[in-house]
């Protein structure tokens, strides 16, 4: 494994084999979870569900995070690169429609090795890459081949937002470089007979209270760039996690964060996008805002 890490726009160069890189981890592969997950898009999860794979550990520091217990709180399990391959393995033998790997960026290296390893063990269902997009063109490279659709988010189009709320300087320039490696490899997407994705991009955006002018600027961003080519999932989700002390603290500098995000807002943002023309975008219907979408993180599957 490469010592010095720089897989990331962090470029720590670190020796992970002895100390903890800004994502929190050595260079072993820890997890949290392993287990069919229902709450994708609907062309991810479908009626079966997304072999979810929960990595410890991330590169960004979002004040507001939903899953603060596997990325800051060391909450995970370590695995051999043997035993990821063959939880890659058991996912497909539970009829998941694909291997999901949730925030995955710093164990690129292990990543691939442990594909490589499943594949030859008979892994044939689709490898989704599920990110925030801080990402490095060439790291995302030595995956080509391995991934067959890349969900990422753009989260922020306004960096000032992306250093205050995740302390990602650079985070929107590097998030549309990642994106466009991503499109590069895949290209545009593509379905099966049961309008499962077997090929191709959905870019995520999460709307924050006070972000539709953010939203709207990503939106148009990813339009004028790919048109239709990808998927835009546009989500209203965000739920304040009251019982974190990080937001807690963080709430007192930004109370705007303590609250879900309204109707109207998101009414707002869908009318940028029928605006737009937009044909393939998913939106969320009903009262989504719940810590119901949030898995329990119990080393189910590890």
């Amino acid at each position: 494994m490469e010592q010095k890490c720089s897989l990331c726009p962090r470029k720590c160069n670190i020796d992970r084999t002895v100390h903890k890189g800004f994502c929190g981890e050595t260079d072993k592969v820890r997890l949290a979870r392993a287990a069919l997950h229902f709450f994708e898009e609907p062309s991810i999860s479908g009626t079966v569900g997304s072999g979810a794979v929960f990595f410890s550990g991330c590169n960004l520091k979002c004040v507001f995070c939903q899953n603060i217990n596997i990325s800051r709180e060391n909450t995970g399990k370590e695995v051999s690169i043997e035993r990821l391959s063959d939880i890659f393995i058991e996912l497909q033998e539970q009829n998941a429609a694909n291997i999901n790997l949730v925030t995955p960026s710093h164990y690129v290296l292990q990543i691939k090795q442990a594909l490589l390893s499943a594949k030859e063990k008979g892994l044939r269902i689709p490898v989704l890459y599920n990110s925030s997009a801080y990402e490095l063109p060439e790291t995302l490279a030595l995956l080509e081949g391995l991934v067959d659709i890349y969900l990422p988010d753009l989260k922020y189009s306004d960096d000032s937002m992306a250093v205050k709320y995740s302390d990602a300087p650079g985070y929107s320039d590097h998030a549309k470089k990642a994106i466009a490696e991503m499109f590069r490899q895949t290209g545009p997407n593509k379905f099966d007979e049961n309008g499962m994705m077997t090929k191709g991009v959905i870019v995520r955006h999460l709307l924050m209270p006070l972000g539709v002018n953010n939203a709207k600027a990503a939106v148009s961003y990813l339009y004028e760039t790919y048109g239709d080519d990808i998927y835009i999932s546009l989500m209203n989700q965000y739920t304040p996690m009251e019982d974190s002390e990080i937001l807690k603290t963080a709430g007192e500098k930004y109370p705007e964060l303590m609250r879900k995000v309204t109707k109207r807002e998101y009414e707002r943002l869908l009318d940028y996008v029928l605006s737009l023309g937009i044909k393939n975008a998913y939106f969320q219907e009903g009262k989504t805002a719940s810590e119901s979408f949030i898995p329990d993180f119990d080393l189910t599957g590890v």
